[in-house]
């Protein structure tokens, strides 16, 4: 008997002039409500991503041994200067992370970015976001919009839907992050830190209020607005902040702020908690994944671990002159990667929005080359090509009308407090090169469902 199938039961509840609406009305709420990245709508596509509850677990039980090894790996880094190097952080970071002390967490809110193959149903993580997770309040909006919908109502009689909270858990994060920073459990005025212009600036405001719904003070401001006095840090209008939400990324704020920024001085000094730390810049690298699956780190894990590794990361290396092993046999690293480009990916060590990032599949011999000179020149990684998974989705096409279409999904569940995975963002494209910053996709909630019985 064949299982029950939840998307073939979704499109079946819409014809094309209810998928037309739906979509009508998803994206006229988002506009009312204010969930957008920048000026477009998160979500085009007039179905959510459905997940069994076996395959949800299968994250789960995946999530904990590969947070457990990036764990190790995160705090080892700090002590441990020659494993630091691996991570190849620049200068100033090596600079910053002198200043500061130990932390209990290195990332207490992070995000595996993974995709589940469509062959063996295998996730592989491909990156792991330890600085500035995103997505979190859009996943609960969208997640509110989608429960809201009358072809929903009518899924809901064949099917049992869970959804999976996600501000909740970053609330809690902070919470808890601030009573080990203080050792009290009293409310602490959170600031949520970013540039004014950022495009996820909707995400911010939808943390915001959801945190002063729950009784705590929660603001939004800018690095610009920040002060620090030898005691407190301060916002604009004088009042101090105990606990930051930093979304505005390291990198970003000493290019343009400098080592000084009160910012980061109120955090050497002990002033101010900081969430996610900067000690744990070293996870953020993409190198990270290349720490994780090289031989010379092998004997930092667990045997349960390396199995787990083995697994669900795919083989990634920093571009460097070197012999190294692949599937057993030893290797010229830079010879292979220039006659094995369609197997392969480039991406540097620290970037966001798809940016840098080269396909082998999809450059000549010659654009391979030249970008093998360039990730020499400047830390990057490979990273073993994997099979992408695909699924149908009602859109608009060019015409207006509505159709089915196949995109790229991409599974990126949440991590807290560095230990377990639960919830996620997903994120679909028609493009390889899955990305909502990077214009190409679409964010869609997810929900886990079974037949109801």
């Amino acid at each position: 008997m064949s299982r029950p199938d939840p998307v073939a039961a979704w499109h079946a509840l819409l014809d094309e002039e209810g998928a037309a609406d739906t979509l009508g009305w998803l994206v006229e709420r988002q506009a009312h409500d204010g969930i957008a990245f920048g000026a477009r709508p998160l979500c085009t596509v007039a179905r959510p991503r459905f997940l069994s509850a076996a395959g949800y677990d299968a994250l789960r039980r995946a999530a904990r041994p590969l947070l457990g090894a990036l764990a190790r790996i995160g705090q080892a880094a700090l002590a441990d200067a020659e494993l630091r190097a691996a991570f190849r952080l620049a200068d100033w970071e090596e600079s910053l992370l002198s200043r500061l002390p130990p932390v209990p967490v290195v990332t207490p809110f992070s995000r595996i970015d993974a995709f589940i193959d469509p062959v063996d149903g295998v996730p592989r993580l491909t990156e792991f976001n330890g600085e500035t997770p995103a997505g979190a309040g859009y996943a609960d909006a969208l997640s509110d919009l989608f429960q809201a919908l009358p072809v929903m109502h009518r899924f809901n009689r064949d099917w049992v839907v869970r959804t999976m909270p996600c501000r909740p858990q970053v609330l809690g994060v902070l919470l808890d992050g601030w009573h080990r920073f203080r050792g009290v459990r009293s409310r602490p005025t959170i600031a949520i830190v970013d540039w004014a212009d950022v495009p996820t600036l909707s995400e911010f405001v939808l943390i915001r209020d959801y945190a002063l719904r729950m009784g705590v003070p929660c603001r939004i401001t800018t690095p610009e607005a920040l002060s620090f006095d030898g005691t407190a840090l301060r916002d604009a209008d004088g009042t101090a902040i105990d606990l930051v939400y930093k979304r505005v990324l390291l990198h970003e704020l000493v290019a343009r702020g400098g080592l000084e920024h009160p910012l980061l001085q109120a955090v050497a000094a002990g002033a101010v908690a900081m969430l996610n730390p900067p000690q744990g810049k070293p996870l953020h690298k993409k190198a990270s994944l290349a720490v994780l699956t090289d031989e010379r780190h092998a004997a930092r894990f667990t045997a349960t671990q390396r199995t787990v590794i083995a697994r669900h990361v795919p083989w990634t290396r920093v571009v460097e002159e070197r012999h190294t092993e692949l599937d057993g046999v030893t290797i010229d690293l830079i010879p292979w990667m220039q006659a094995h480009r369609d197997e392969l990916v480039l991406k540097p060590n620290d970037d966001y929005g798809g940016n840098g990032i080269v396909l082998g599949w999809q450059v000549d011999d010659a654009a391979w080359h030249a970008a093998i000179v360039t990730a020499l020149a400047s830390p990057y990684v490979v990273q073993r090509r994997i099979r992408l998974p695909s699924e149908p989705f009602p859109s608009a096409g060019p015409d207006g009308r509505m159709a089915l279409s196949d995109r790229i999904v991409d599974t990126a569940p949440f991590c807290w407090d560095g230990t377990y995975m639960d919830g996620m963002l997903t994120r679909i494209s028609t493009d390889p090169l899955v990305n909502v910053t990077a214009g190409g996709g679409s964010t869609v909630p997810t929900f886990v469902v079974e037949p109801r019985t």
